[in-house]
């Protein structure tokens, strides 16, 4: 049962990862090559903190408002640069959060930083405390969706000119995305950290990136329950295919490949284009 609960673990976290992008990318339509730097700073915060005797929800809230400050600068430096410049500045980001934690004696350097405190739960426990946190993402998410948040958001995304025409602060709304979905990456970091117990560099680099990119778009960019799917399947199936792991950038790749090429939407849209079959028969 250990492994199950591993697995329930590796899913909520994965779940919680994506839909943090999801908010960036899928709803307001900002690019982010980088999403894996916010999730290793949350996951650094957390674990130093601990370390000095902060109780562990303190210091994985901690963790997620470090980052939230962090995807603030991102996002505040980044906001006249869009489309193709915005996904490189953010992959350069994610380059050199981890050229910079490298460095850093204090921050583990190369070894990372061991003896993360345990949390005391077992991991039973621990499991259903990721669930529930995983849970609590997916409402918030399907709830900014149907705000007028939602509404600006996917305003942005269409045309951000347009959107500009109708007095929506463009600006703001972009700056709003980037430090939720930055937030929401802290808190899966956090609880990353107080699961493993040991952090490095490598968790956190370009391939982690491309992984989270990858759950948003086969799930369908912008769609909550699409994204929910993909992060399930693509977290689990490494687990279960071994050899995968291996090839986990290449099969990413690939997919990504195949779902722009075939169903820009994804696997959303590929359950909506069943539906609208289905009704007409």
């Amino acid at each position: 049962m250990e492994y199950f609960y591993s697995l329930l673990i590796l899913v909520g976290i994965s779940v919680i990862l994506s839909l943090s992008l999801n908010l960036i990318s899928g709803y307001c339509g900002q690019i982010s090559l980088g999403h894996a730097a916010f999730y290793g700073t949350g996951a650094y915060a957390a674990a130093m903190i601990a370390q000095l005797g902060i109780n562990i929800p303190i210091s994985i809230i901690f963790g997620a408002i470090v980052a939230g400050v962090f995807g603030f600068i991102v996002g505040f430096s980044s906001l006249r640069v869009k489309d193709d410049f915005l996904a490189i500045t953010t992959m350069g980001v994610n380059f050199l959060f981890i050229g910079f934690v490298r460095q850093q004696e204090w921050l583990g350097g190369e070894m990372g930083i061991y003896s993360i405190p345990a949390t005391g739960l077992t991991k039973m426990q621990y499991s259903l405390v990721v669930t529930i946190v995983a849970i609590f993402v997916i409402m918030f998410s399907i709830t900014i969706k149907n705000r007028w948040m939602g509404f600006a958001f996917e305003a942005i995304a269409d045309d951000e000119d347009a959107a500009e025409t109708v007095a929506i602060n463009t600006s703001k709304y972009k700056l709003t995305a980037f430090i939720l979905g930055t937030m929401l990456a802290g808190l899966a970091g956090g609880l990353y950290a107080f699961d493993i117990r040991y952090i490095g560099p490598d968790s956190f680099g370009f391939t982690e990136s491309i992984s989270i990119l990858s759950m948003v778009v086969v799930g369908g960019i912008g769609s909550v329950w699409g994204v929910v799917t993909a992060s399930i399947i693509l977290s689990l199936l490494p687990q279960w295919l071994q050899f995968i792991s291996d090839y986990k950038l290449l099969l990413y790749g690939g997919l990504l490949f195949l779902m722009m090429r075939f169903s820009p939407k994804g696997i959303a849209g590929i359950f909506e284009y069943v539906k609208t079959r289905t009704l007409k028969i």
